[in-house]
């Protein structure tokens, strides 16, 4: 196939009618017709978008040759090179095998200093060669290049789309040509575009591999991947972290099992403990009270405190028997890395707490891929360069690419890292592979993991993060500076974390600012353990005004869902919505244009909240839906919202509730079975308390499960589905979105909640 990668050729003479322009134009139209595209640019410009040109080009060609250089003095050849040291230096930190080439009519080499001339491909003195001869001496370099990009997988895929061979596989749509023979299907196929169909094939194609059994290609691109994210394997998944999870457990975890689990798990490991027959055991995360999701205290991981936890288990000791229960190693510890809200732990305290006493260590690192590449990140993910093996504990990281990596969406994958004494045993493994696998791999999504482990091979990797987090400061700083114009006495949003993130002209920060330390005012988790837990900055919670840490409400607040409504009909959507916060990410694609119009639109929302301009103005989409809020002005249903908040203290009824005993009373896999053997009931929210869920109790947000099967309900929890039942009622389009609660609407059209609950019958 043939990429559009132009060369770019700068010269301040490249439109000129002189000499130097006749020369530089004939070399140009010599590339152009060896079938190469040509960029001729007059001057560097900025380099921050020169450097983002080097994504898009296969050689560049810088003159030496301009007025600006001056008469060949040292000091002014000094001063005339300070562009073009800066040029190479930009594009260097992000790429070190693009070919750069200088060329000159009147200097040569001699008048360039040696640091600048090691990062160059070659020198062109002009007129001395043919413009066809120098054409195609940069061609063959420039094809070189480009040969080199494409990573295993890709590089089989597209010659394989591009082939031409005839199909008699599935897919059905036999490369795209079942579309074309449909008006709809005719849609379907210009929006998509040829090479995404005719990548779309089947694993019968051995030239492109076996995902399932890892040959081929994708076994390369599997080792590609290993090797870049410095790990002893790598597994590609195409659906998910979610499957992801289940694949480690359903290879290391067996029926009757003790397994330890952070409590701030994702529903994919609490589904992996249903499917297992596992018996859990919870760490407790802390929280402050605007719903941000804290650490683990580091006491708990400590081996004596998680045994006092299995011997304190009553399913354990019911399943066991105490004796056996006594001592007995979990096989599992899973842990969020990092959290939703961007909290990170020290990696190597944990492996240094827990070596020996757990059998396999697994991080969920589904929000952090791209810590392994950035020393901003050190010893704060799984897996990474120069990282000590523990002794005995094998390491699992699971990454969800597509979240803030290049993966498109289901894109993840486990790498493993083997410990000093026991080795990780691939076929063994596989077979719990196999039976999460689909055998009809999307082979798109392969692409995408081993094209965005290949996007992140130094320097490139390490330059697309720093770029990422060099962002989210730009936005975190703009913030201030919007606070600070607008003065005491006048409201504006903030944005959590740290106090101090050093000026503007700082660029990068320094990872200190960020270590969660127990004299902090900022994050609200209490006496944290110093230096075992980061916030990663990349992950921005913007917070509303009208509720501060200690979970007390102003007389006055701006409720964030209304925030977020008002964003998404100015189209700007965000991750996640609190009560009184939501939550963006700087991934690698976030660019200044974005942030610099989410935060034009939160000024504009001010704006308008000021001045209470009515509702069917600034969210008439939403109206149209629920016209009962047409005349309603914005600050006034802001205002309406915040008081029914207040008055149920709910900032601190959701903390008390996900801190709250939760007694478990059936192991989860017998809790679940009751739904296939039709023993459950199906109980209202008021006669909830003390009985047996069977499904996960999940609020969004945050989308952390409240309940498992087989634990109880207690007083808190069903105070809480109350306050929802009620607040649904009165602000239809505001709803509380909670899993597990089933809504049924009576003979009325009233709606009633409900959960399945173990059958009292039984």
């Amino acid at each position: 196939m043939n990429f559009k990668f132009p060369v770019i050729i700068i010269d301040e003479d490249f439109r000129s009618e002189n000499t130097s322009g006749f020369g530089v134009r004939a070399l140009a139209e010599a590339l152009e017709n060896e079938g190469m595209e040509v960029l001729g640019l007059t001057s560097f410009g900025d380099l921050t978008q020169f450097a983002q040109q080097q994504s898009r080009a296969s050689a560049f060609i810088l003159s030496i040759d301009d007025e600006e250089f001056g008469d060949g003095s040292v000091e002014e050849m000094e001063a005339a090179l300070k562009s073009i040291r800066a040029f190479i230096s930009a594009i260097r930190f992000r790429n070190n095998e693009i070919p750069i080439y200088l060329y000159g009519e009147t200097r040569t080499s001699k008048h360039i200093p040696n640091d600048v001339l090691r990062e160059m491909h070659g020198f062109i003195h002009m007129f001395e060669d043919t413009p066809e001869f120098v054409a195609r001496h940069i061609i063959r370099e420039a094809r070189s290049y480009m040969d080199s990009l494409p990573p295993p997988f890709f590089r089989a895929l597209v010659n394989y789309a591009q082939d031409g061979s005839y199909s008699w596989h599935c897919p059905g749509h036999s490369g795209g040509v079942a579309f074309l023979k449909s008006p709809v299907g005719q849609m379907f196929h210009q929006f998509f575009g040829e090479n995404m169909l005719r990548a779309d094939v089947c694993n019968a194609v051995d030239e492109i591999g076996q995902l399932l059994d890892h040959t081929g290609p994708v076994a390369a691109s599997e080792l590609n991947a290993a090797r870049i994210f410095n790990s002893d394997h790598s597994y590609f998944v195409t659906n998910g972290t979610s499957t992801s999870n289940k694949i480690i457990w359903h290879a290391t975890v067996a029926p009757g099992d003790i397994v330890v689990v952070d409590r701030n798990c994702h529903k994919s490991v609490l589904h992996a403990i249903i499917m297992t027959g596992a018996i859990p055991v919870f760490l407790m995360p802390t929280r402050n009270n605007l719903g941000i999701i804290g650490p683990i205290p580091l006491e708990e991981f400590h081996p004596e405190n998680i045994q006092k936890k299995i011997d304190q288990n009553p399913i354990a000791n019911f399943c066991l028997g105490p004796k056996e229960n006594s001592g007995k190693d979990p096989k599992i510890l899973t842990i969020t890395q990092s959290t939703y809200d961007g909290i990170l732990y020290n990696v190597e305290i944990i492996k240094d707490v827990l070596n020996g006493h757990i059998d396999t260590l697994h991080f969920d690192e589904a929000w952090v891929p791209h810590a392994a590449f950035h020393d901003f990140y050190k010893n704060m993910h799984a897996i990474g360069e120069n990282r000590p093996r523990a002794n005995d504990t094998i390491i699992f990281s699971t990454q969800s690419i597509h979240k803030l990596l290049a993966g498109i969406s289901q894109a993840s994958q486990i790498l493993v890292q083997d410990s000093k004494t026991k080795r990780f045993d691939h076929n063994i493994f596989n077979e719990a592979y196999l039976m999460h696998s689909s055998t009809s791999p999307q082979y798109s999504i392969i692409a995408s993991l081993d094209v965005a482990a290949a996007m992140m091979e130094p320097p490139g990797g390490k330059a697309l993060v720093e770029e990422s987090i060099i962002e989210a400061l730009d936005f975190r700083r703009a913030m201030r500076k919007v606070d600070k114009e607008l003065g005491d006495g006048n409201w504006w949003f903030k944005v959590w974390g740290p106090n101090d993130i050093g000026p503007d002209s700082e660029g990068m920060t320094h990872r200190e600012q960020w270590l969660l330390n127990p004299e902090d005012d900022w994050h609200g988790f209490g006496s944290v353990h110093e230096n075992f837990t980061m916030l990663d900055p990349i992950k921005a919670t913007i917070v509303t005004p009208g509720l501060n840490l200690s979970g007390e409400f102003n007389e006055e607040g701006i409720p964030a869902s209304i925030v977020t409504r008002y964003l998404s009909e100015h189209g700007v959507i965000v991750e996640k919505t609190g009560l009184y916060s939501f939550f963006i990410m700087f991934t690698i694609g976030i660019t200044k244009g974005r942030w610099n119009t989410l935060l034009a639109a939160l000024q504009q929302f001010k704006d308008d909240y000021d001045k209470n301009q009515p509702m069917w103005r600034v969210l008439p989409e939403f109206c149209s839906n629920f016209p009962n809020y047409e005349r309603v002005g914005l600050k006034d249903l802001c205002s309406q919202l915040h008081d029914v908040h207040n008055r149920n203290d709910v900032a601190k009824l959701t903390t008390e509730m996900y801190l709250s005993n939760m007694e478990p009373v059936l192991r989860p896999a017998d809790a679940f079975a009751s739904l296939a053997r039709g023993k459950t009931e199906r109980v209202p929210i008021d006669d909830l308390e003390g009985r047996v869920t069977t499904s996960l109790l999940t609020p969004y947000p945050p989308g952390i499960p409240l309940l498992i099967p087989g634990e109880r309900f207690n007083n808190v929890i069903v105070r809480y589905l109350r306050f929802a039942r009620e607040f649904n009622s009165s602000f239809p389009g505001f709803e509380a979105d909670i899993h597990g609660l089933v809504v049924e609407r009576d003979e009325s059209g009233c709606k009633n909640y409900f959960v399945d609950c173990i059958s009292d019958k039984r």
